[in-house]
């Protein structure tokens, strides 16, 4: 409750100190006036004022484009199954895998993400390039990212269900067919390299409840018993450093 209530606090704060920076801004004649206009070269021309709104509601979708734009989706799924497969139920916890998830996926995007930086962010920034056309050149090595990856079933079948019929290869896809296309394959592809994880322990599992099944020892979990093995079988044979090393080669790194 009394989280709830400091955040309560620190956000009407905020709102307020807003309000007065706005007004006072307004006042002095410095806060331009939410405009669009048509540019000299026929593009569109935001007003800065414009320009800083676009931004902040663009950066309120940052988690889900990071979640379903990136590496991330696949990282964290294979995690998640490899944790399953250890038998260990919150170790690591989530906030430890989500950690590692977004460190891999900016070790793995870091090409793309410069890409976007030096040929969209940066001339934005210097005033050679309007906002549009930022986006336009910027979505392009996202794009050509989410390409390289997607499977071409899961892209025809997007497509099927769209209903674009002038589509004549992947590269002509627009963004609201490659984007659902693009996390099917991820999550297809996840669900294979858990499957090549999960068959090692699954097998141990099988053998240590048969020595105790044997033994007659039906009263005692073969997971509790299973689960020292199956830490020592993965530490021997530097299962973190095998399953980094792999999915990061999965993506051509």
């Amino acid at each position: 409750m009394q989280k709830w209530t400091i955040t309560a606090v620190v956000t009407v704060l905020t709102m307020m100190m807003l309000g007065h920076s706005s007004m006072a801004m307004a006042q002095d004649g410095i806060l331009p006036a939410l405009t669009v206009k048509t540019a000299a070269d026929g593009g569109t021309e935001y007003s800065v004022t414009m320009q800083i709104l676009l931004l902040m509601t663009a950066m309120s979708f940052i988690p889900a484009m990071v979640i379903m734009l990136t590496s991330f989706t696949r990282i964290i799924v294979v995690l998640s199954i490899l944790r399953q497969a250890l038998g260990l139920q919150q170790t690591p916890s989530n906030q430890v895998l989500i950690g590692i998830s977004l460190f891999m996926t900016f070790f793995i995007m870091a090409p793309v993400f410069d890409k976007i930086y030096s040929t969209a962010v940066e001339p934005y920034i210097e005033d050679n390039m309007t906002l549009s056309q930022a986006y336009d050149v910027g979505k392009e090595p996202l794009k050509a990212f989410m390409l390289s990856q997607v499977r071409t079933t899961d892209l025809k079948t997007f497509i099927e269900i769209s209903g674009y019929k002038n589509i004549a290869s992947p590269e002509e896809a627009p963004m609201v067919v490659l984007i659902p296309a693009f996390i099917t394959s991820e999550l297809k592809t996840a669900f294979q390299i858990g499957f090549m994880l999960f068959v090692p322990f699954l097998v141990l599992d099988l053998v240590v409840a048969s020595i105790l099944m044997a033994m007659g020892m039906m009263m005692l979990s073969p997971m509790i018993v299973s689960l020292p093995f199956k830490i020592m079988l993965f530490v021997l044979v530097d299962g973190w450093g095998l399953v980094m090393g792999t999915l990061a080669n999965s993506f051509g790194i």
